[in-house]
């Protein structure tokens, strides 16, 4: 065998067992880079999560029921009033028992007439 043949035939070998090593090398160092993305995608999916549950428990209406509830200064009316405003040459006034339009027995019996919502469909 000639030299520069041998010569040649060790330089492919070496440079193919080069270009392996350096394959796997690639193969572990970006399979540790895909690892450590996925245990911190993994906490940010957990911190997601318990920040959810937190707001969930913090506006639910039973928290926020205890939060009213432990305020002091909250306190219930006893009896709802309702002023009516009508229009008029002078500007806005409250309008007088007498001018809303309340039925005989309600007149006799003074009872007071009760707010009613209506649903508006588009």
């Amino acid at each position: 065998m000639k030299m520069t043949k041998f010569f040649s035939v060790t330089v492919f070998i070496t440079s193919f067992c080069v270009l392996y090593v350096y394959q796997q090398s690639e193969i572990f160092r970006l399979a540790y880079l895909g690892s450590k993305r996925q245990n911190t995608y993994n906490e940010l999916l957990d911190k997601n999560t318990a920040i959810s549950y937190n707001i969930k428990k913090s506006s639910s209406l039973v928290n926020i029921g205890n939060q009213v509830c432990e305020a002091n200064d909250f306190q219930m009316p006893d009896k709802y009033r309702f002023v009516k405003v009508v229009t008029s040459k002078d500007g806005l006034k409250p309008a007088s028992r007498n001018q809303g339009r309340e039925g005989l027995l309600a007149a006799i019996f003074s009872l007071n007439r009760e707010a009613q919502a209506k649903t508006i469909n588009p």
